[in-house]
């Protein structure tokens, strides 16, 4: 894992700071999930009617695949500010989902740095826009603007 000064970083924005690796969305990972959140359309955790759909089988649930994106950021190489006490999700300012991610299937996050900035001395927000692929196709499952503040 590279570490770097923040106003080092601040001098990335505008490129792509890294990719995740490939992670795979099985089944069982998309049952917690309707458990965890109470989702349980058939699309997600019924093969035999989701066969019958135009996705030909079981699907995860969007905010699923959303919510990879903690582990896709640790798998990655982007680079980590140095001295960071504490970073929290802030929000974020678009999310589109583009296409499915079929059950058993692979993803990884491509992270582009869009912001910066300190907010008070030691406190900083960042923004980025991650696009979340699935492995052998070409249009990506997600990407989204998240917005992240770390404390150091």
């Amino acid at each position: 894992m590279k570490t770097m000064a923040p106003g080092a970083i601040k001098d990335l924005v505008g490129q792509v700071v890294g990719t995740s690796e490939w992670v795979e969305v099985t089944q069982e990972r998309i049952n917690q999930f309707a458990e965890a959140t109470g989702d349980f359309q058939f699309i997600h955790i019924d093969a035999e009617k989701a066969k019958l759909t135009p996705f030909g089988g079981t699907i995860a649930h969007g905010f699923l695949t959303l919510s990879l994106i903690p582990l896709l950021t640790q798998q990655s190489d982007c680079p980590r500010p140095e001295g960071v006490k504490m970073g929290v999700n802030y929000g974020g300012n678009k999310t589109r989902f583009l296409a499915p991610v079929r059950s058993g299937r692979r993803v990884r996050g491509v992270f582009k740095l869009l912001e910066l900035d300190e907010k008070r001395p030691g406190q900083w927000q960042q923004t980025m826009e991650i696009t979340v692929e699935i492995e052998g196709e070409e249009k990506p499952a997600l990407i989204c603007e998240w917005i992240t503040q770390f404390f150091v």
